[in-house]
């Protein structure tokens, strides 16, 4: 699919989606803690809804009602492998990182062979760390040369270990998650653990669940104690709003717009939401209130930020700054590469259609920019990146001339409606 996106003015009020860190942890969350629960706000991108099969693959029922999701789980039986399945079990995670890095340790949890598949850029992005742990946990596990397809059997037993986590803290997620519903004494060490914030979720999720929350030694060590088993209870959970998808029309007004957003939980511990503090360094006008942000059109200048614990802002980062005036510098470049593309290459190679010069100097991006982008180049690709798609869409809000971006359905992995609400408050 392809999007012409011209020049244009975001006005009106906009409700920011669901949250897929916290929707897929969530559904995650209600498989291992049993009983019933509802989830309510619920995301619809194609990372939410690899979830909701996987858990439906591993014996759940869901029911969905618009924006509410009934899940009703037995793990104590999946377990014991008492499902059904007479072959092995096939949990696609689509193109989802988080899905492939947090249900893989889950499915060791259990009896039965279980074969993990993915799509797409997953297909290329290196997993090596579970052919490392998962054997010290007693799980047989088989990759392909450390990448996709995985096959996984269990159960894995909980143990003293220490891991490296400087790729990313989803591995850290899913053994949090599985050691959690192991319910055993152990601990986990960790060293040089990236994107603080992302842990912060897990925890809170399994807090907001009841389930086994360990004992922090900061962000260094995570120590479960064995508890008392005890009946699951049926709880309601609500979605909050995503913080990254909304960080893009924040960015977007701030270029060429007027735009008020609302649902958005100023106390969360999302790692995104530090692009009000990016807005703040460009000079934006934001407002901020307790239910809405309002972003107006500003005289934005180049600023300095450090994305190390949130690279997923790097986009639309590198759209504020294509149309502010000096120089940007934004650090944490070496946790791009192994994205849905090459992220830094990718921003390079796209914004120089723009007149837009990026210069890659090992953990930092430089941008410098008159404050103005020139499209030199009408023909755009998403890479088959849903950020570096939605990132070209804002960028040319205020441009000379409008572009095309192929691929532009890659928006579906967390942003489905992104065109849609684009469109409802564009002018």
């Amino acid at each position: 699919m392809k999007k012409i996106i011209a020049p244009g003015f975001l006005k009106g009020v906009l409700q920011i989606p669901a949250s897929k860190s916290y929707m897929q942890r969530a559904c995650a969350a209600a498989f291992l803690k049993g009983g019933n629960t509802t989830i309510t706000h619920i995301g619809t991108s194609n990372d939410d809804k690899a979830a909701m099969a996987i858990i439906q693959e591993l014996g759940a029922k869901l029911t969905l009602k618009k924006d509410t999701v009934q899940i009703e789980s037995n793990f104590k039986l999946a377990k014991k492998s008492i499902l059904q399945q007479s072959e092995t079990i096939r949990l696609n995670v689509q193109e989802s990182g988080l899905g492939l890095r947090m249900f893989t340790p889950i499915a060791a949890l259990l009896e039965h062979p279980i074969t993990i598949i993915g799509e797409g850029s997953l297909l290329q992005r290196p997993m090596h760390f579970f052919d490392e742990i998962l054997p010290e946990l007693g799980v047989h596990f088989t990759s392909n040369n450390g990448y996709l397809p995985f096959t996984v059997q269990g159960c894995l037993v909980p143990k003293n270990i220490t891991i490296h986590a400087g790729l990313s803290s989803q591995f850290l997620t899913g053994l949090l998650m599985a050691y959690s519903a192991a319910n055993e004494n152990a601990v986990i060490s960790v060293e040089q653990l990236s994107s603080k914030p992302y842990i912060d979720i897990t925890l809170d999720v399994l807090k907001s669940f009841g389930l086994n929350v360990p004992v922090q030694n900061g962000y260094s060590s995570f120590t479960f104690c064995k508890r008392a088993k005890k009946e699951p209870e049926e709880i309601i959970y609500p979605i909050e709003s995503d913080w990254s998808s909304a960080s893009f029309f924040l960015v977007g007004a701030a270029i060429n717009g007027h735009l008020v957003c609302t649902g958005l939980n100023l106390d969360s511990v999302q790692a995104d939401k530090k692009i009000l503090e990016a807005l703040q360094n460009a000079h934006a006008d934001v407002q901020i209130e307790k239910d809405k942000i309002t972003v107006q059109k500003s005289n934005l200048t180049g600023f300095d930020f450090d994305a190390t614990d949130c690279p997923d802002l790097f986009p639309p980062l590198v759209a504020l700054a294509a149309n502010a005036k000096g120089v940007t510098r934004i650090r944490g470049l070496k946790r791009l590469e192994h994205k849905e593309s090459n992220r830094g290459l990718t921003l390079q190679e796209e914004f120089a259609k723009l007149q837009i010069p990026i210069v890659l100097n090992e953990d930092e991006m430089m941008i410098e920019s008159n404050g103005t982008v020139v499209v030199q180049q009408e023909q755009c690709s998403s890479h088959h990146d849903h950020r570096i798609a939605m990132a070209l869409a804002i960028a040319v809000l205020n441009s000379n001339q409008s572009i095309t971006i192929h691929h532009a359905d890659a928006v579906a992995k967390s942003y489905p409606g992104f065109f849609e609400d684009f469109a409802a408050v564009y002018q």
